[in-house]
């Protein structure tokens, strides 16, 4: 079911125009109609007007909804409107049900007389596998560390649940390699080679060769394709047989930023048409797009089944908050800085429920991975997305990305054509927004955490003044109540043959951890840069401080070597010591005695400072009593100095070899250098290494058996993939409306009953319903997985809805996962009282309070009752999201009248209720229902426009679509 494009009869065909004289690709240029207003739409408005115009068929997408999207201005938060969007992506939890769903389609498709090779979903979809990662192995020591910090190496270092001993990862003997990585170290356990899956290098953390993955990868990933063998193979046949498919391996990684940018098209192209990319799925990450400039957010599974199936998603037109940049950042702020500091402004000034667009100034000094973390931080501040409008900054990383040149030339004169592109200086003026906020950059300052607590933040500026504070505090979350007198006290050492000496503040410990400032390259390369600038200046860092470097990954290793900073960082002692969790935890090497006699000698407020997120009192070592947690470039500049008790802006770090003093922003690097190393060095090989993986799969994907056969052979023993019961009852042309006569009430709910009450989720409870469905099977307790493993299977997820220990249900008083069977008076499992109601041919129905299906998006929260027998929900009010899906499954939404209530009319939930339809079914009709008591009263049948109407018409969405097929 495709989604109209350019051809005859096309309402807007007028608007289509060729790109340039040379050129057979066509757009729709849509910024001729609007005039004026057009060009006083935001930028992502313009991108929902684009896809409204191209799609606009007259009854999915009416002209009605181009124009209320043209006048935005006035129309904004008050009507709803379709979206298209270009591509949908999906993780493997929701994607499985979405595919079966295909699957199970080309077999109706198939018994209704039709092709089933014409079963393709409308949209091109991308399907990651690796958001389901089940952690089975675990490595918790620091290998090669030269003391884990008052942990037993030997028990730490086991692998768990098998204990297995890790093999040691040799360095291949390269003759590069200086030192042995044999095992003639000390500390060092000797093992053959074990085998290698292509995946992001890993280099030796101490000769930086390639080595293999840590067994516990690979141990990990044998284990996920074990468990995952059925899904793994039905994924590889519905990218072989579904044109638009694509599954994205195994061990490549879930839908984060690089991967989204990999997916990206920026702008489409199909039959020569062109059109901007957008997207909707059901990764969290979603939001990210949007830093590129392409339209996203995520969404339920059922609202990405239809856009699969041809149908748009529905969205109120939403406000949009223009958030102007200006100014210049301080020179010491780095991005991470940056990008807390517009999240925290856009969190305070609230932005919920809207769309966020950024201008000015300011945004071309946002890098791509600055602005993909804001985009990414949506949760944090309540907005749908944050869009940055794609501009040069944009153009230049696609093309450090491998973005095809000619390609990209071709997005530029597209956008530029249609006003999709930012420039920097824009005459034009900027559109006009809902509300505009600023945020001037060079109010962001730099600033670390600490003593004590990570929420006690510092400003740079003010630490020399904050710390003296802290000395003269009492005793608490800051203070350390050193008296007056005492608080210039210091201490000579001696130590490796020369003269230190310790005071208040001296730092004694600085390290780069592997916590979260580590996924952002940009950070790391500043304390790099830093530290290159630093070397070359003859600074040093004082040889007691015990400094280390501990990536969260071999890529971060990767990249400082390649850009060239690695050495730097060991030439000031910031060498690393492997992968893991090391200082931040405590697991540090002992400091030196010398160090720890004068701390003890002089009851000194010696201090930590750290790029890691926790710092309590004593976390890192019991005699460093003052821990900050600072950026990795800040980290390198303290270990410079030696100190704490500083200010930078007046005071040098120290002295060059004639004597001059270097100050810190003598060495720091701008924001310009670290971003111009960052695309040209990083960003670079980077999506080289990604694009050769998931081109290439890796070992196991690509010698997974798969069929490649139309329809897919359900293996009827399967307890993971089976072929779902929508379509059981398919006729080729719809049937009239039949009447709900003498139904059930299943359950009798209350208020803001949510999707999580509904849906299954979670582990498998011994006791459940779906529990016992397995056992029949043959499984343990320990093979039952999870519901989400197992959502391509209908029978253990409608054995699993309404399963929820919290769902309060009237008929019982209290919270339990059962109900009344009331023809025989028992008291079941909510499951195994539907299917006695079925086997009588007995249909249901719900009643519930307002609210019904408030929370998050879940398809199954709609397929689960449909398939226990459910032909109607009748409730006081309904989240609007969870009604649409009751509806594109088959099930109506009925509505008390206003003021009216179960309660108030006096219903018990022990009658039955008998309903017709009309022929003539409309948008809101109100209907008449009889109950076996013979009380009758009206309800509002839940329909809101006739595209609702033709899918309930039809018995939902899935067998909608089917007979387009067929």
């Amino acid at each position: 079911m495709d989604a109209p494009g350019a051809g005859a009869g096309h309402p807007f065909e007028y608007l289509i125009e060729t790109l340039n004289d040379s050129s057979r690709k066509k757009f729709y240029n849509v910024p001729r109609l609007g005039g004026t207003k057009y060009g006083a739409l935001p930028y992502s408005i313009r991108v929902l007007l684009e896809a409204a115009v191209r799609n606009c068929d007259g009854f999915l997408m009416k002209k009605e909804d181009v124009m209320n999207i043209l006048d935005w201005k006035t129309k904004q938060s008050s009507v709803e409107v379709p979206f298209f969007p270009a591509r949908v992506l999906l993780q493997d939890f929701t994607g499985i049900p979405a595919m079966v769903d295909f699957a199970a389609m080309r077999e109706a498709v198939k018994i209704l007389g039709g092709d089933p090779r014409r079963v393709h979903p409308a949209r091109p979809t991308d399907l990651t596998v690796d958001h389901s990662l089940q952690i089975d192995f675990s490595k918790c020591a620091i290998q090669n560390a030269p003391n884990p910090g008052g942990g037993d190496l030997q028990k730490a270092g086991k692998l768990s649940p098998l204990r297995v001993q890790p093999k040691k990862l040799p360095c291949r003997g390269q003759t590069t390699c200086r030192g042995s990585c044999d095992s003639g170290e000390p500390g060092r356990n000797s093992g053959k080679l074990s085998s290698q899956i292509e995946n992001t290098p890993i280099l030796c953390p101490f000769h930086l060769q390639p080595v293999p993955e840590p067994e516990t990868v690979l141990k990990n990933q044998e284990v996920e394709f074990g468990r995952n063998r059925e899904r793994l193979q039905f994924f590889k046949w519905s990218s072989r047989v579904f044109k638009n498919v694509a599954v994205i391996p195994p061990g490549t990684g879930m839908a984060h930023q690089v991967n989204l940018e990999y997916l990206s098209r920026m702008v489409f192209e199909e039959d020569d048409l062109l059109f901007p990319d957008s997207v909707v799925g059901t990764d969290s990450h979603i939001t990210m797009v949007n830093g590129l400039g392409i339209l996203g957010w995520g969404v339920g599974g059922i609202e990405t089944e239809a856009v699969m199936l041809g149908l748009p998603v529905s969205l109120t037109l939403p406000e949009v908050v223009g958030c102007e940049l200006s100014g210049s950042s301080n020179p010491f702020v780095t991005s991470i800085d940056v990008v807390l500091g517009i999240t925290k402004h856009l969190r305070q000034v609230g932005v919920a429920g809207k769309f966020v667009e950024f201008f000015g100034s300011g945004v071309s000094q946002l890098s791509i991975v600055d602005r993909t973390t804001i985009a990414n931080m949506c949760p944090e501040y309540g907005a749908i997305l944050s869009f940055f409008p794609v501009d040069n900054v944009t153009l230049k990383h696609l093309e450090h990305t491998g973005f095809d040149k000619a390609k990209l030339k071709s997005v530029e004169t597209y956008l530029k054509a249609v006003k999709l592109f930012r420039h920097d200086q824009d005459n034009s003026g900027e559109p006009a927004y809902s509300q505009v906020i600023r945020i001037h950059l060079n109010s962001i300052v730099p600033s670390v955490s600490g003593p004590k607590r990570p929420q006690d933040r510092v400003a740079v500026t003010d630490m020399k003044r904050d710390f003296q504070a802290c000395l003269n505090e009492k005793v608490g979350f800051k203070g350390f109540q050193i008296a007056a007198e005492k608080q210039k006290d210091y201490v000579s050492i001696r130590y490796e043959g020369s003269e230190y000496t310790l005071s208040h503040g001296s730092v004694v410990l600085a390290a780069v951890t592997s916590c979260t400032n580590n996924c952002n390259p940009s950070v790391m390369l500043a304390a790099g840069l830093l530290a290159k600038k630093a070397v070359d200046a003859g600074l040093h860092v004082k040889p007691y401080i015990r400094t280390s470097l501990s990536p969260g990954s071999g890529m971060v290793t990767h990249y400082l070597s390649s850009s060239g900073v690695l050495p730097y960082l060991s030439k000031l002692g910031f060498e690393i010591v492997g992968y893991g969790c090391s200082t931040c935890v405590g697991n540090t090497a002992p400091l030196p005695e010398a160090v720890l006699s004068a701390v003890k000698q002089g009851d000194l407020v010696t201090c930590g400072v750290l790029s890691g997120n926790k710092n309590f009192e004593g976390r890192l070592c019991d005699c460093v009593r003052a821990n900050y947690l600072a950026s990795p470039p800040l980290v390198v500049a303290y270990a410079i100095a030696g100190t704490v008790n500083i200010d930078f802006q007046t005071e040098p770090l120290g002295t060059d070899p004639t004597g001059r003093s270097i100050y810190l922003q003598d060495i720091w690097p701008s924001r310009e250098e670290v971003h111009q190393m960052e695309e040209e060095r990083v960003v670079l090989s980077m999506f080289k290494a990604l694009k050769e993986k998931m081109e290439m799969g890796n070992k196991r994907w690509n010698s997974l058996e798969a069929p490649d056969s139309v329809l897919f052979p359900w293996d009827l023993k399967s307890t993971y993939i089976r072929c779902p019961s929508f379509f059981d009852k398919l006729t080729k042309e719809p049937v009239a409306l039949q009447p709900i006569e003498n139904a059930h009430v299943l359950l009798y709910l209350g208020d803001s009953v949510t999707t999580d009450h509904i849906s299954p989720a979670g582990s498998i409870a011994r006791s459940s319903a779906a529990a016992k469905y397995l056992t029949n099977r043959g499984l343990t307790p320990r093979e039952f997985n999870s519901y989400g493993a197992r959502r391509g299977n209908d029978a253990v997820m409608t054995r699993g809805t309404f399963a929820n220990i919290k769902l309060f249900n009237k008929f019982l008083g209290k919270p339990a996962p059962k109900t009344i069977h009331f023809p025989s008076g028992q008291t079941l499992d909510v499951f195994e009282a539907a299917e006695l109601y079925q086997k009588d041919g007995v249909p249901l129905i719900i009643l519930a309070g307002k609210k019904y299906g408030s929370g998050n998006s879940r398809d199954w929260a709609a397929k689960g009752p449909y398939l226990l027998g459910v032909k109607a929900v009748l409730a006081e009010s309904y989240e609007k999201i969870h009604k649409d899906h009751l509806i594109g499954i088959g099930i109506v939404p009925l509505q008390f009248l206003p003021g009216e209530n179960a309660e108030s009319l006096g219903l018990s939930g022990r009658e039955t209720f008998s309903l017709t339809f009309p022929e003539e079914l409309s948008p809101g009709l109100t209907l008449s229902i009889k109950t076996s008591t013979g009380k009758v009263f009206s309800v509002i049948a839940a329909f809101e426009n006739d595209v609702e109407v033709t899918l309930y018409r039809h018995g939902g969405l899935l067998n909608f679509v089917a007979r387009k097929f067929s």
